[in-house]
């Protein structure tokens, strides 16, 4: 079972672009959510359920994971493929 990935993010953020290349890198799916495409209240929903102001923004499933150094970390831990494996 694989879970889902969505990834909030902008067009110009380098983390954003570094966070889907990792991703792509591992073969992982994921749902990339453009805000700058969005209405503002999606960014505004996304702020009061995360606490974050910057981007990116990845939930793997269910679970608010941070953005690419959280990512990273997860990664360089060894934690992230079971993450991803559900």
């Amino acid at each position: 079972m694989t879970v889902s990935v969505k990834i909030y993010s902008t067009p110009v953020c380098p983390y954003c672009v570094r966070t889907k290349q990792l991703l792509t890198r591992k073969g992982v799916a994921f749902e990339d959510i453009d805000l700058s495409r969005q209405e503002a209240s999606v960014r505004t929903e996304l702020m009061a359920r995360t606490g974050q102001r910057t981007v990116p923004q990845i939930f793997i499933g269910e679970t608010f994971v941070g953005g690419f150094d959280q990512l990273y970390a997860l990664e360089r831990e060894g934690k992230l493929d079971a993450m991803l494996a559900g």
